[in-house]
């Protein structure tokens, strides 16, 4: 074989790759615009789902002891009575009549409400419903010229810390010291029951102005509301001039029922984080906040 003839069938010699181009190192710019977008987009989520489906609700008084204490977190839905102008996170809207996909509260509800005199949310429980003529006389509830079955229960003991101090302006006479040597706010108690035997325990420490009332009957499109801690409780009895509901409230101003206690705390954290998890009140998380039912007339 010549030279000329390995010439020819060698193969071609193959072409050289092109250098690798040097990586880009340099960042891309961030889009500010659309990381201002996505976080305006979560907001608007969140709100969303506050304003129409559940909000987390902070309890800030005693006026519904027993069943809730100050320091107690719950969730609240938003759905179970349709919405209103009080529906939207912060009410920011001014009054307006009539409901989206409205249904009524039942009696023994427990339901967030916005008076009309001021922008935040009370909790109180619903005691009337339109058409019902409610009175009070001497701390006993006169429904439709009914008694509602009262029956007294053993004083119950709630533990006395700093979301519960049982001051004694409101509790004369109530602390005691346990077998634990723990201090307690002892406290009488009463179950009610109600029409359609909805029955829950309320609070009642003697004669007070609140011991009487009415009577009224319910507007159409109004609901008579009471807290639990009866002589202590800014509810339909009081006058707006005393932080009061100022009477029965449109059912416009319920902002939705309240359904279970997430957790509660004592009120005796401090800034240590340390702290925090011993402020934890045991037994109440998960707790329903809805009325058990027994056998009653309608």
């Amino acid at each position: 074989m010549t030279a000329s003839d390995m010439t020819e069938n060698s193969p071609p010699p193959a072409e050289e790759s092109p250098a690798p181009q040097e990586a880009d190192t340099a960042s891309s710019p961030v889009n500010w615009w659309h990381e201002a977008r996505s976080i305006a987009l979560l907001i608007l989520a969140v709100l969303a789902f506050h304003s129409f489906v559940a909000k987390p609700f902070y309890i800030p008084s005693e006026s519904m002891m027993p069943v809730l204490l100050k320091g107690d977190r719950l969730v609240v839905s938003k759905f179970p009575y349709g919405w209103s102008y009080v529906s939207p996170s912060f009410h920011p809207l001014p009054f307006l009549k009539g409901r989206i996909f409205g249904h009524m509260p039942a009696r023994g509800d427990i339901v967030i409400v916005s008076p009309q005199n001021r922008r935040e949310d009370y909790i109180k429980r619903v005691i009337g419903l339109p058409g019902d003529i409610v009175e009070v006389r001497g701390g006993q509830i006169i429904l439709n010229g009914q008694p509602v079955p009262q029956k007294a229960l053993k004083p119950i003991r709630v533990p006395i810390d700093g979301n519960a101090p049982c001051p004694p302006m409101q509790f004369p006479g109530a602390r005691r010291t346990g077998a634990d040597g723990a201090s307690y706010c002892e406290l009488p108690v009463k179950q009610e029951v109600l029409p359609g035997g909805k029955t829950y325990v309320t609070i009642d420490m003697g004669p007070s102005a609140l011991d009487w009332y009415g009577p009224v009957r319910i507007p159409r499109g109004h609901v008579f509301l009471m807290g639990d801690n009866r002589d202590n409780s800014a509810d339909s009895r009081a006058p707006l001039e005393e932080n009061g509901l100022g009477g029965p409230v449109p059912w416009e101003a319920i902002g939705g029922r309240a359904e279970f206690i997430t957790f509660s705390l004592d009120g005796d954290s401090t800034w240590n984080p340390l702290t925090w998890l011993h402020a934890l009140r045991s037994g109440r998380a998960g707790n329903s906040l809805r009325p058990r039912s027994v056998d009653a007339p309608k």
